[in-house]
């Protein structure tokens, strides 16, 4: 089975893999497409063609929509027309991978103005986000582009109390530069798990 998978989900797709005993191969797409979703289907294509064939056997992208505006979606069926065994995470965005469909639309139910944050992008925030959109040079820009927003929710995967600290502090600093209030919500890796693992079993069928 081939996993074309989002750099901002590897940590947590890796620790499933190893959890589950699931034999994968595993192809890492980078990051910054997180800022960029207008590119994200042309690098999951490139990366298909580049690594894999519909006899090879089936394929996971470690992708929900994430702002493709269903274009990975019609990638897909395009590709399934052709004999391809392929499927991608449920959901609208990596968030809702992360924190099962159900506690998703209840986080969005109590604030539609919701930042939210993985424990990757808490650790990267500095580079993804701040300086990915230029806002250190261009601080004006946090009011235009933040200014809808009313909280940051820290969906914190990891059970390790001194990572979770650390990624606490880092979070906390990120909402506070984005002139946010702050909230964590720990979701363990039993979502992404659970979700996974069923996709991975339909695709085995």
């Amino acid at each position: 089975m081939l996993v074309v998978a989002c750099g901002a989900l590897v940590r947590e797709l890796r620790a499933v893999f190893d959890a589950s005993g699931l034999d994968v191969h595993l192809k890492v797409l980078p990051a910054p497409l997180h800022n960029h979703p207008e590119k994200i289907t042309d690098a999951v294509a490139s990366a298909l063609d580049e690594t894999w064939s519909p006899d090879r056997g089936p394929v996971v992208l470690g992708y929900a929509d994430c702002g493709t505006g269903g274009h990975l979606d019609t990638e897909i069926d395009r590709r399934r027309a052709d004999g391809w065994d392929i499927s991608r995470l449920p959901g609208a965005h990596c968030y809702e991978f992360f924190t099962g469909a159900d506690a998703f639309r209840t986080l969005h139910d109590e604030e539609l103005g919701t930042f939210f944050l993985t424990d990757f992008l808490a650790r990267n925030f500095e580079q993804l986000i701040w300086r990915g959109f230029r806002l250190d040079r261009h601080p004006e820009l946090v009011g235009m582009m933040f200014g809808n927003y009313r909280r940051v929710v820290h969906l914190a995967q990891t059970d390790d109390p001194t990572r979770l600290d650390e990624l606490e502090s880092l979070a906390r600093d990120a909402a506070a530069r984005l002139g946010l209030a702050y909230e964590r919500r720990h979701t363990g890796l039993r979502p992404v798990t659970e979700s996974f693992v069923a996709l991975t079993s339909e695709q085995r069928v």
